[in-house]
């Protein structure tokens, strides 16, 4: 006997509020800022518009659904019809329940050991830790700060395009468009503006872009010299410096433990009390989970612990590509990078003069993935160790062949007002079309 299968799609919500999707996730096996455990999601099902809630105990999840229903329905003027979830003890206590009753909810549950039945909620926690893993991967934060980069995660998530609705979650959500030009690269460097300072002190400091605020504008900035973190709106945000720099991490392990993962015993002697997040908190501690949970699978591509964590970080050097467990897509990519390099005539074997010193070169990996997360096609680039060349001796000028924003959309205008076709494309290794006046020896 088998499990039954489920249709892809069901009944679709026609307005907000008539249906909300909620799971907790959690407990996390690291301690976020704040000495937050959980977190809870709220998406909703006609717009996809969705909302986080960083918990310290599973539960606070009752308390969490009150305010989120406060503030959506005062907001929207609309009352929430339906509310799904799976069968967690935090959604089936009595008093949540009543609650429900009280207010004319309808409450849906999963049926036991069927996930996929509270599929909306379950892929939107996946997705939610799968940007919170690259955006500190990318970042020189410690792990703690999944909490801000979460909050952040579901802000990206609420202003992008999704393929389940129409429009952005935003817009169905509020009415009008997201503006975009606010957008800051989490974790990037940023000189921001001190208040008041001695005449000879530096009116800036260099802090770490966190978040975005939901009671003001501005920004969330973390000081390394303070240890805390700040809203500020005086800003220079270091965004290019700082991807050309940066080398990210290879892996962040950050997952919902099981409740058979056995966590190391540490001791805290300072007990967490703040309930300020923007505070300095102690190193987190591991908990054990008191969830029994009968299917592994519940959280698919996230994992139970750390070994059954699914590595789907890009591949550093050689080796790591070779023991990866796609390593077969990177060598058919290693290969059609050589063969475009023949191809085009890129380099040719010569002996290395004398006095001459020769540049290194490593091979870049990277997947391309779609608009849905998962992997288009794994690219592999062979390039020159460039930052190790100095400019006059080895170079003169720079160029970086990229059209500006504003003169695509004037191009997209003209096209729209004379109703005319927008064809897209690629050129495979485009940069290996160009030509070099100097000779560069590489090895």
């Amino acid at each position: 006997m088998t499990k039954r299968t489920f249709s892809a799609k069901g009944a679709r919500a026609t307005e907000c509020l008539g249906l909300i999707h909620t799971d907790v996730c959690g407990p996390m096996s690291i301690q976020a800022r704040g000495g937050y455990e959980y977190f809870i999601t709220f998406t909703d099902d006609y717009s996809r518009f969705g909302y986080v809630y960083l918990m310290r105990h599973k539960s606070d999840a009752f308390d969490m659904f009150k305010a989120f229903k406060a503030e959506v329905e005062n907001q929207l003027e609309k009352h929430i019809k339906i509310l799904r979830s799976d069968r967690g003890g935090e959604y089936l206590s009595g008093e949540f329940q009543q609650y429900l009753i009280d207010n004319g909810i309808v409450s849906q549950f999963s049926a036991p050991g069927t996930p996929q039945q509270n599929g909306v909620a379950e892929r939107r926690n996946r997705t939610l830790l799968d940007m919170v893993r690259s955006m500190l991967s990318y970042s020189t934060l410690p792990i703690s700060f999944w909490g801000y980069a979460l909050q952040t995660a579901i802000y990206i998530l609420n202003d992008v395009p999704s393929k389940s609705v129409p429009k952005t979650p935003h817009e169905l959500w509020t009415g009008r468009k997201p503006s975009l030009q606010h957008l800051r690269i989490f974790g990037c460097p940023a000189h921001v503006l001190k208040g008041k300072t001695e005449k000879m002190e530096s009116r800036s400091e260099t802090c770490i872009f966190v978040g975005y605020p939901k009671e003001t504008k501005g920004y969330y900035f973390y000081s390394p010299s303070d240890l805390k973190v700040f809203v500020s709106t005086n800003a220079k945000f270091l965004e290019k410096d700082y991807m050309n720099d940066f080398v990210p991490r290879s892996r962040i392990v950050l997952n919902e433990m099981s409740g058979d993962t056995i966590p190391r015993e540490v001791t805290q002697p300072n007990p967490i009390v703040s309930s300020d997040p923007t505070q300095d908190q102690q190193p987190t501690i591991p908990r054990r989970s008191g969830r029994v949970r009968t299917q592994p699978e519940r959280y698919i591509g996230l994992g139970e612990s750390v070994e059954n964590l699914p590595d789907d970080d890009d591949p550093y050097t050689y080796k790591e590509a070779m023991e990866d467990v796609d390593s077969r897509h990177w060598q058919k990519a290693m290969q059609s990078e050589i063969e475009s390099m023949f191809d085009n005539k890129v380099w040719s074997l010569v002996d290395l003069p004398k006095g001459i010193k020769p540049i290194g070169c490593k091979w870049v990996y990277k997947r391309k993935r779609g608009m849905d997360g998962k992997v288009e096609t794994f690219k592999a680039r062979l390039v020159a160790k460039g930052y190790t060349q100095k400019e006059g001796i080895d170079y003169e000028e720079t160029f970086s062949p990229v059209a500006m924003l504003k003169s695509i959309r004037i191009l997209l205008s003209i096209a729209a007002s004379l109703d005319l076709e927008i064809w897209q494309m690629d050129v495979k290794t485009a940069f290996l079309n160009g030509s070099l006046d100097e000779s560069i020896y590489m090895m």
